[in-house]
């Protein structure tokens, strides 16, 4: 049986006008999570908040560090929660 657990990660670089958002999105919804990915009013962190099977967050986490190709990752903060279930799918947020 899948371990589910939360993700909250913050990416900070050349990560705001560079479809990053876009590119979370993409690989949350492709892992089959949940959750959200939004830029930070800094102008060079962005958010992503995802819930769904560890492995896959995991996953997730890797290719955030990665990121799109127009990104640029100086660094990365990642913290681990328990599972709320609190979201329907994984958007976008402005």
């Amino acid at each position: 049986m899948a371990e589910l657990a939360s993700l909250s990660v913050r990416v900070h670089g050349l990560v705001q006008g560079v479809y990053f958002r876009s590119f979370a999105q993409r690989q949350a919804r492709t892992l089959g999570l949940t959750g959200y990915v939004r830029n930070l009013p800094d102008g060079v962190t962005v958010e992503v908040r995802a819930e769904g099977d560890r492995e896959k967050l995991e996953k997730l986490a890797s290719r955030l560090q990665v990121g799109p190709p127009e990104a640029r990752i100086d660094t990365i903060e990642i913290e681990w929660s328990e599972y709320s279930a609190r979201f329907g799918d994984f958007r976008v947020r402005y």
